[in-house]
């Protein structure tokens, strides 16, 4: 993985860097608030878009690749979201989230989460020194477990990292349903506040025993994964929606997969990864209006079946 140096050399790069956001242009004024859920009994709410960045945001750090990733960021920020997802893992794209923060007041906008993705405290120390320094922060509002790697050993040194005010929430993720059993077994014996797991409409065994249990337990949930790696797209192309989405605000087949995932009451935030503006435009309507009741949800479910 690139270090923080590597990616970070030159003048000339962070000024294009300030440059991309700088001159990204205002999203329109929303019509509606997002839908905002708790995160556990701790007062505090998150709205129900947020944007992920696995992939989308390894770029060169050049002023083409950045242009559009600062309009994502700003689209996101003003249509009411807050909640950025990365990861050490994700190639450059947790220093590019640091750079694309950097500028005016944006980091104090963003609820920021980010990972350990290692073996062993030290190496976990380490990692989390490297995230920072890339974030361009001294602290982080949740730091997860990725994949539950060394869960054992990581999750008591995130505890104390918590203790000492460099992260607020404390987390674990995962992206595969086979391993949806062995984070259940996890928060059976751990204490955590956020669940990160994937979760659509075509992969549906976090219903079965993951999401009730966070519900009743308080701990908040975000989604990854909610297109299922651009699968359901492939379902769907060339076909209408059906006039029946009409009634719940849905104008993409985008905007009814996020509404599907929003309506299960357990879920606290669903982090779709884009490098388009204009797609997370479109992903924040489904944080607006109305949402599927059961019924409605089993006839999208039929969609993609």
């Amino acid at each position: 993985m690139p270090t923080r140096r590597t990616f970070l050399h030159g003048a000339a790069g962070l000024a294009a860097l300030a440059a991309c956001v700088a001159r990204a242009p205002a999203a329109e004024p929303a019509a509606a608030p997002l839908i905002a859920r708790p995160i556990g009994a701790t007062g505090e709410t998150l709205p129900v878009i947020g944007l992920g960045t696995a992939r989308t945001f390894d770029v060169e750090p050049d002023p083409q690749s950045l242009a559009p990733l600062g309009q994502v960021v700003r689209t996101l920020l003003d249509g009411g979201g807050t909640v950025i997802d990365t990861a050490p893992s994700y190639g450059r794209a947790q220093a590019v989230t640091g750079a694309l923060l950097a500028p005016g007041d944006l980091r104090r906008k963003v609820f920021l989460a980010t990972k350990i993705w290692t073996s062993g405290r030290e190496n976990g120390r380490a990692e989390f020194e490297q995230a920072l320094a890339e974030l361009r922060t001294d602290r982080v509002d949740l730091l997860q477990v990725h994949n539950l790697s060394d869960v054992d050993a990581i999750l008591p040194l995130i505890r104390e990292f918590k203790d000492q005010g460099r992260t607020r929430h404390i987390g674990i993720t995962h992206y595969r349903e086979a391993s949806h059993d062995d984070v259940l077994a996890v928060l059976e014996r751990e204490r955590v506040d956020f669940v990160q797991i994937n979760y659509s409409v075509e992969a549906r065994n976090a219903d079965r025993r993951l999401l009730p249990y966070c519900a009743d337990r308080g701990i908040a949930v975000l989604v990854n994964r909610p297109f299922s790696a651009g699968n359901l797209f492939a379902k769907v192309r060339g076909q209408s929606l059906p006039p029946w989405a009409a009634e719940i605000g849905c104008t993409s087949w985008a905007q009814l997969m996020l509404k599907y995932i929003v309506a299960h009451p357990a879920v606290t935030a669903v982090i779709p990864a884009t490098s388009k503006p204009a797609n997370m435009a479109d992903s924040l309507q489904a944080g607006r209006g109305p949402l599927p009741d059961e019924a409605m949800r089993r006839r999208i479910v039929e969609l993609f079946a």
